[in-house]
């Protein structure tokens, strides 16, 4: 049986649940997927969902120069493919736009790739616009495979224009999780029906409802899971902790890694909230499901960062509110489209901390509100992000299920509504 090849920057990510989670789900609905990966994995730990994948995995050269004998014969081998010398023109064409030592590497990748391709591989689909796309793109004019893409935030955003131009007319089809998203690729694309909308929504099995969520004494628990990144605001979050009454009581949990951790332990520490602080860093998955239940309040303060990166819509805040916990974030990308401001969720303006610590003050204080919209953003997320319905999405475009009839898919856009 024929399989998918899946190109992804990095297998497995702590960080990347929710591509982890659609590979488990396609292959459950027969899909044979190959997981190539344009990195190693860092993570110390896995998620349970990795350990559920079958698919066998193809580390490509992370450096070239830390495989050259690796990539000279595939370039040996690549260069006698049929598209070989159009991918080649494709890809100076790409260099001279983009002098990038990046761009280079990616073409040496798509030279491995394409010479040790297994001959069951008959498509070929890149998670991320950017790198991912572009190794997969070379691959497939020299191979001659269809190939398709998954479009998510940082790689939408700072992909310039042209790129992107060029990649949806080379793809058969693209899906993006996004409505700012698909808005942007589908403006851009030769035919805007070949992208769709796709959210990737939660396996609902896996975060089943709590158990009531009795009251607590103590401190009120403000809970944040994301890397230490600058597209996530905990810059912004730690000023907004700052300017919360001193008659408060809370405590503030933060799990995930990334590069800015340091620092912002440094800024925690100078503000005086170094006490009231736990950073637990990266956690596997039923440590943060343990979370959201432990914790009163989830915060995420998302804003654009400096280089134009920023999120889609978090899968975190979905995970949160399957789980009864109130939201907090900003009204960035696509968070209005899960969070509706004072009725599933409370929504601030991106890099305002002092509108964020507003919001926090009134959440702390008020425990009916925090029920209220607790509630309300869990039935939203039970009603509209099953991940059963993005899964069969790409089934479709997979070619393993059949289109639904109009009256279904009528049915299934009422239901998501």
């Amino acid at each position: 049986m024929s399989r998918v090849a899946f190109v992804l920057k990095g297998y497995p990510r702590l960080s990347e649940t929710f591509i982890a989670e659609e590979i488990r789900g396609l292959e459950q609905r027969g899909l044979k997927i190959l997981i190539v990966s344009l990195r190693h994995p860092t993570d110390k730990a896995i998620h349970p969902v990795h350990r559920q994948i079958a698919a066998e995995r193809l580390y490509l050269p992370e450096y070239l120069y830390q495989e050259p004998l690796r990539v000279w014969r595939g370039w040996r081998k690549a260069r006698r493919l049929p598209g070989y010398k159009a991918a080649r023109r494709i890809w100076l064409a790409d260099l001279r736009r983009d002098r990038t030592p990046n761009r280079i590497r990616r073409f040496g990748q798509a030279l491995v790739l394409a010479a040790e391709l297994p001959p069951d591989i008959d498509r070929l689909h890149a998670h991320f616009l950017h790198t991912p796309a572009s190794v997969t793109r070379y691959v497939a004019m020299m191979t001659g495979l269809e190939w398709s893409f998954s479009a998510h935030a940082k790689d939408i955003w700072t992909t310039p224009d042209w790129e992107k131009r060029e990649k949806l007319a080379a793809a058969s089809w693209a899906v993006t999780c996004t409505r700012t998203g698909h808005e942007n690729l589908a403006g851009l694309a030769p035919d805007p029906e070949a992208v769709a909308l796709c959210y990737h929504g939660l396996d609902l099995d896996k975060f089943a409802p709590q158990p009531h969520r009795a009251p607590r004494d103590g401190p009120v628990t403000i809970l944040s899971v994301g890397r230490a990144v600058a597209k996530k605001g905990y810059d912004d979050l730690l000023a907004a902790l700052a300017l919360l009454p001193k008659d408060l009581d809370w405590r503030f949990v933060h799990i995930g890694g990334g590069a800015l951790s340091k620092k912002l332990k440094a800024e925690a520490g100078r503000l005086g909230l170094a006490d009231r602080i736990e950073w637990r860093g990266a956690r596997a998955q039923p440590e943060v499901l343990a979370a959201y239940r432990a914790a009163d309040i989830f915060v995420l303060a998302a804003k654009i960062a400096p280089d134009g990166d920023r999120d889609g819509l978090p899968n975190v805040l979905m995970e949160a509110q399957s789980q009864g916990l109130p939201c907090l974030a900003t009204g960035l990308a696509g968070i209005p489209e899960l969070i509706e401001d004072s009725v599933t969720g409370l929504l601030v303006p991106p890099a305002d901390p002092p509108a964020l610590a507003a919001a926090l003050a009134r959440l702390i204080a008020d425990r009916t509100l925090r029920e209220q919209l607790g509630m309300a953003g869990e039935r939203r997320v039970r009603a509209a992000f099953d991940a059963k319905t993005a899964i069969g999405l790409l089934a479709r475009r997979f070619g393993l299920e059949q289109p639904p009839t109009p009256a279904t898919a009528a049915r299934e856009l009422i239901d998501a509504s």
